[in-house]
């Protein structure tokens, strides 16, 4: 503040009240007159706001990144369930609706992009699936042609009692798998260590078209092989069990692949399979399993309706079915 100029024109007195009316009217004024203190202040108030501003910002953009992530697994659950699951619709709208509140663009486009490669993964899985079950169909069908015609040409008689064998122990193995399937379910894939640790990829979102507990069907696999192989060899009643069996293995593990993993799973389209009543009762009743609502229970899966009404489940999967 510059003290008011003196005037020599006027007594001292006059001077001094001059001087204090000039110091009285500059303290008195508004802040917003007084520039320096002003520039103090603003860039203060500048500052807050762009923190507050970037706290905003950074604290939209955690949401919506957990948004995303929360939507991503809530999608990757609902990749795991049939297209005619009773609580799949609920869970789809659900997404939407999130999907058009926050960020809409950014969660389309990476649906986007899942949609295309969850595509991609049922090709490869489909290809393989069929050139697998095309090879062991043509493999079966051929054995049991010269596993009968080839002892036939050495001058045997067509052996009708063997053959009779044969069919018997091929409807045992498909039953004898689904019981071994559900033993070895509960004993070997879940209590056993070792064996969840592979078989655990099954109860978490797949990142590719195959997972790890996809080494089980390998390993029933080649009992399956073995027994074929040594009743194509072996023309005695010992051998055409043994083929019976082994056929028995494989036509089941075809069966559970495109129920399983095809109708259940979702991991290729399996066509007119999924119109089938008792196999959409069966694919509820696997996913039953995997809610752990009745401690896993159905362990089997083409006779899981049966295990679920023997722990007193057969209520819940009918209203579950009574929903599609």
């Amino acid at each position: 503040m510059m003290p008011c100029k003196p005037c020599t024109a006027q007594t001292p007195e006059v001077q001094q009240r001059r001087c204090d009316r000039g110091s009285l009217y500059t303290s008195f004024r508004p802040a917003v007159l007084h520039k320096r203190p002003s520039c103090r202040r603003v860039p203060q108030r500048t500052r807050l706001r762009q923190q507050r501003h970037v706290m905003i910002s950074n604290a939209k953009l955690s949401s919506t990144t957990a948004v995303e992530d929360a939507v991503t697994a809530v999608e990757d659950v609902v990749d795991r369930l049939p297209d005619d699951f009773p609580l799949q619709q609920n869970v789809v709208k659900a997404v939407e609706a999130v999907e058009e509140i926050v960020a809409p663009k950014q969660l389309a486009e990476k649906r986007l992009k899942r949609k295309q490669q969850k595509a991609r993964e049922q090709t490869v899985y489909k290809v393989s699936a069929i050139a697998a079950s095309a090879a062991v169909i043509a493999l079966a069908v051929g054995a049991v042609h010269y596993r009968f015609v080839w002892h036939m040409k050495q001058g045997h008689e067509f052996p009708t009692s063997e053959a009779l064998a044969t069919f018997c122990l091929t409807i045992g193995g498909i039953v004898g798998m689904e019981m071994w399937a559900r033993w070895a379910h509960k004993t070997l894939w879940h209590d056993f260590i070792p064996g969840w640790k592979l078989h655990k990829s099954h109860h978490e979102p797949r990142t590719g078209p195959f997972e790890d507990n996809d080494v089980f069907a390998i390993v029933n696999a080649v009992p399956a092989m073995g027994l074929c192989l040594y009743g194509l060899l072996t023309p005695t009643m010992a051998g055409g069990l043994c083929f019976g069996a082994g056929l028995g293995i494989t036509l089941f593990g075809i069966s559970y692949m495109f129920v399983h993993d095809g109708l259940v799973h979702r991991r290729f389209p399996v066509g007119p399979i999924a119109e089938v009543p008792y196999l959409k009762r069966v694919a509820i009743a696997h996913q039953l399993h995997h809610s752990e609502k009745y401690n896993g229970v159905p362990w089997g899966l083409f006779l899981g309706p049966q295990e679920l009404e023997a722990v007193g489940g057969k209520a819940e999967l009918d209203r579950l079915c009574d929903k599609q």
